[in-house]
Order: C-alpha cells, then structure tokens, then sequence
C-alpha cells in the first residue's frame, strides 16, 4: 500500500529518535500501531457493512475497479507487437524481433555506412557577401 522499504524506515525511526527523544519514541511508536490498528478495523467494518446492506450490487461495484486494477498490468510495447505481428512465438525464427543493447526490441543494428565528407567550402573573401537563399527564408 505504502511502498516504504526497509531504508526509509531505518531513516524515519532515526528521524524520530532525534525530534522526540529516546523516552519519548516507544510510547509514540506505541499510539501510531493502536491508530494504525484502529482504522483498520474502522475500514473493515464499513466494507463488512456496506457488502450486508448493498448484498450483491456490491460485487458489481467492485468489477469496475478490478477492471481498473488490471490496467496496472497494461503495456503498450507489448499490445502494439500482438496486434501487429500476431503471437511472436508462431513467427519464423527470421522475422523475430532481437533484444538490442541500445533501444530495447527492434531489428539488429545496420552496420555503419560511411558516407563521403563534403567538400570544404572556401572562406569569405573580405567585402564579399554570402550566399543568400530566397526560398530559405
């Protein structure tokens, strides 16, 4: 629910030892786990009392939201593959995208191709204006 892993907590518990004082923190780690507790079971009760009164319009209110849920497991590299090449483990062993180490699935990489360099353009002639392109501008 709250993604803290165990640094973060190392970081809060010394963070809590310093602003309340090593006989002030078990007495407060104390009332957050009865809190904590508290409203969980306030949250529960009201889920126990709403499934009791709404009977089985609530599991069609959940559908929604576990249809939602299932989008967190939605990628779209992998939905624009299936829709475009179908199943990629019917393809031929040929046409299989490859796992490159620049930009993820793609064809292997060409080999560079080495074009001519241009010739060097002289410089400027002292007064001389340069070429101007009408269409450019």
């Amino acid at each position: 629910m709250f993604d803290i892993s165990w640094g973060n907590l190392l970081v809060l518990a010394v963070a809590g030892l310093f602003i309340l004082g090593p006989e002030r923190l078990p007495g407060a780690a104390a009332w957050l786990g009865r809190t904590v507790r508290q409203i969980r079971q306030y949250a529960s009760g009201a889920q126990q009392q709403l499934r009791s009164e709404l009977g089985p319009e609530f599991d069609e209110l959940r559908r929604p939201l576990e249809d939602l849920r299932s989008l967190r497991e939605f990628h779209p590299r992998r939905m624009v593959t299936s829709q475009l090449l179908g199943d990629i483990n019917d393809l031929p062993r040929e046409i299989t995208l490859t796992r490159n180490g620049t930009n993820g699935y793609g064809a292997p990489p060409a080999p560079p191709v080495s074009t001519p360099m241009p010739a060097p353009q002289r410089p400027l002639l002292p007064g001389e204006r340069p070429p101007f392109d009408p269409d450019a501008t």
